[in-house]
């Protein structure tokens, strides 16, 4: 399905007129992709830290977008490459004080996830995990990237089409939902900083402490703030493309659903080892949604 939905894109973008300039940026991106992905691969597979590919995740839209203004200066793809840097900016700095980052490029700490993954019947042992490696976590991962990155090139072909009602609309959420992603993180490092005893306890997190698992802050809302964020800017991303192009549905719509589908799966799998560890989160489950917030909050709340 992956290798479908990407060559299809390629090839639908590659048959656009006869821009030569506009084909060899389709052609860099996809290079870029390559190399990024093999990289990612060999590195992981050295070094056994499989994060590779989360060192990479906030830098490649920049480096998407800044490559397409540099060929097409346009006033939306200005707007983007800014949007997608500063989204960039701030999840880098938050992988960062987590420890994401090292001195040494390939160092850093892992996301538990991937030690959960390895020691699952299905992956055991060096080579199946190997294959895991190359075609999900180090190709599939970065094909998605570039997939919900791809309404750059849809505002590069459409340059001279100006700035629409669309585009001011996906501006405005676009950076609502960085800003709500920033404060679910902030809120999450704090509470993890404070039940590690590396942060005084200022009553900010009393009942998530008691549990041992985040539910106050965004997450008295939804279950997963952060995610359901991540999810929302780039659907909101989206719609500059629909702008450009002028249709609601369009080739770039496989970015944001690919996104969708990765939460999900990555959601279950955090969510399987949170209730293995804290015996409220099933209770917690049921009282809270997982992305969407309820319009009306049942009176026994949570």
């Amino acid at each position: 399905m992956i290798h479908f939905l990407t060559s299809a894109a390629v090839i639908k973008f590659l048959s656009f007129g006869n821009d030569s300039q506009f084909h060899s940026i389709v052609s860099n991106w996809i290079l870029v992709l390559a190399i990024v992905a093999i990289a990612c691969f060999a590195v992981s597979e050295i070094t056994r830290n499989y994060s590779q590919v989360d060192k990479l995740w906030s830098l490649m839209p920049a480096i998407y977008g800044w490559m397409t203004f540099a060929s097409y200066p346009s006033s939306r793809v200005l707007i983007m490459a800014i949007l997608v840097t500063v989204w960039g900016l701030r999840l880098s700095y938050n992988f960062y004080r987590k420890g994401g980052y090292s001195i040494i490029p390939w160092k850093g700490e892992e996301d538990y996830r991937w030690q959960v993954m390895r020691d699952h019947p299905l992956l055991k042992g060096r080579f199946r995990f190997g294959l895991f490696n190359l075609f999900f976590i180090s190709f599939y991962q970065n094909i998605v990237i570039l997939l919900f990155s791809s309404p750059l090139l849809l505002a590069a072909i459409n340059q001279e089409k100006p700035l629409t009602a669309i585009d001011h609309a996906a501006l405005v959420f676009m950076v609502l939902f960085i800003i709500t992603e920033g404060l679910a993180d902030t809120q999450l490092y704090r509470f993890h900083r404070q039940k590690s005893k590396a942060e005084k306890d200022n009553g900010q997190f009393t009942e998530s402490l008691k549990r041992g698992f985040m539910s106050d802050g965004l997450w008295r809302y939804v279950r997963h703030p952060n995610f359901a964020s991540e999810q929302a800017i780039w659907i909101s991303f989206y719609f500059f493309g629909v702008a450009a192009s002028g249709r609601l549905i369009n080739l770039t719509l496989a970015g944001p659903l690919l996104l969708v589908l990765l939460f999900i799966g990555s959601t279950q799998l955090t969510e399987r080892i949170s209730s293995s560890k804290y015996k409220d989160y099933e209770d917690y489950k049921k009282a809270v949604p997982k992305f969407l917030p309820r319009l009306v909050r049942p009176k026994s709340g949570i």
